[in-house]
């Protein structure tokens, strides 16, 4: 990989980061901005539902308007709403204006992750773009698990408007690198708009975005409930539980090198693989969930299949449609928000209904629900492989 194109892909990794904060971000501070609007907790999770909501339903479409524009422009226009919408809802002072202010950027969220994956897979030949991606793919697991903890320690140690003014000079950051380090960048071949919706006629399509579902709300399903589940049923807290969450956030680190290894050397079967490995951890973690030492060991665990599973779900829409990549990324980011909203919903009714310490079985669910489609997509493809 040349360096230019090492320079414009950690650049676009790290736009992606800043991207994730701006979406994750505001979850751990959710109670303190209730408290600072004067509003319920619940409403205040409108900031976080309705965004991941726009990027669900936009992010088949835009990608695909937006594919035939010279490619930093797009990357400056993206960076720029984010940077302008989130400062805007720094200083609002009523609710529903900063809710818009956020609201607003959710539009063009899946416009440039799908930009930087689509850029990535262009990046040198199977190899070297499979580690470019990979990159990419980083910077999201990073502002996933990441953006949370990073948030809330701002929050309490400065103020609620500085802790939302870090994803904000993270997106301004990689609005100056891209707009001083990045060349002109004409989209050159075109796709038509039509061959790019032409892969939805394909059930392997459809079974892919099911696949990125079902995976994503298994795993951020229980994601979503660790602290808590941590603090009420392992009955840790203060520097312990910091401690255990830092684990799993570098473990997914790890866990982005090794998803690039597997899926070079066999995809097929690291798809197949995944949700059997990760029924068992959840199995486990059922059983050992009151133990601490236990507990910090599945977290690490955990964290290194979390990246992977992105990673994978990114490759198994792109192998499905990859005469359309910009769509397929785009895909790709609607499903997996889709599965981050199904996911929650679905494991905040185990915990309504059941208790917390359940809240891995319906990760379980999910995970046989996706092992089901991923054999199918097997299935159908096999035919076509044999008739080539």
């Amino acid at each position: 990989m040349e360096k230019h194109t090492k320079l414009l892909i950690f650049i676009l990794a790290f736009g992606v980061f800043g991207v994730l904060n701006t979406e994750m971000g505001v979850i751990g501070i959710l109670p303190l901005l209730a408290e600072h609007y004067g509003i319920s907790v619940t409403r205040a999770g409108l900031l976080v539902s309705l965004f991941a909501l726009v990027v669900a339903i936009t992010g088949p479409v835009l990608p695909v308007l937006f594919s035939g524009i010279n490619r930093k422009k797009v990357m400056l226009i993206s960076l720029g709403v984010f940077v302008v919408g989130t400062v805007f809802s720094i200083f609002a002072t009523n609710f529903n204006i900063a809710l818009v202010a956020r609201i607003i950027p959710a539009f063009f969220h899946p416009i440039y992750c799908s930009l930087a994956l689509t850029i990535a897979a262009t990046a040198g030949d199977e190899k070297e773009a499979r580690k470019a991606i990979t990159i990419i793919v980083m910077g999201v697991s990073a502002g996933m698990v990441l953006g949370v903890p990073i948030t809330t320690f701002i929050a309490s140690m400065a103020s609620i408007e500085m802790a939302l003014l870090f994803p904000a000079a993270l997106n301004a950051v990689a609005f100056l690198l891209t707009l001083f380090l990045v060349p002109s960048m004409p989209v050159a071949g075109k796709t038509s708009y039509g061959k790019q919706l032409s892969v939805l006629k394909r059930p392997v399509t459809w079974l892919s975005i099911f696949t990125i579902i079902f995976l994503t709300a298994a795993v951020a399903g229980t994601n979503s409930f660790t602290t808590e589940y941590l603090t009420s049923v392992t009955q840790v807290s203060g520097k312990t539980l910091s401690l255990v969450l830092f684990l799993f956030g570098a473990a997914s680190i790890v866990g982005n090198l090794l998803a690039g290894n597997f899926l070079t050397k066999s995809a097929i079967k690291t798809a197949i693989i995944f949700p059997i490995v990760m029924a068992l951890i959840f199995i486990v973690w059922f059983f050992v969930g009151e133990l601490l030492v236990p507990m910090a060991i599945i977290m690490i665990i955990f964290g290194i299949l979390f990246s992977i599973q992105n990673n994978l779900n990114q490759y198994w829409i792109t192998s499905a449609a990859p005469e359309a990549p910009e769509f397929a990324n785009g895909l790709f980011v609607s499903g997996s928000n889709w599965g981050i909203s199904i996911g929650t919903a679905v494991g905040g009714l185990f915990i309504t209904g059941i208790g917390i310490e359940y809240i891995v079985w319906g990760g379980i669910l999910f995970l046989v629900l996706s092992l089901v489609t991923i054999l199918l997509r097997g299935y159908i493809s096999k035919p076509a492989k044999k008739l080539s």
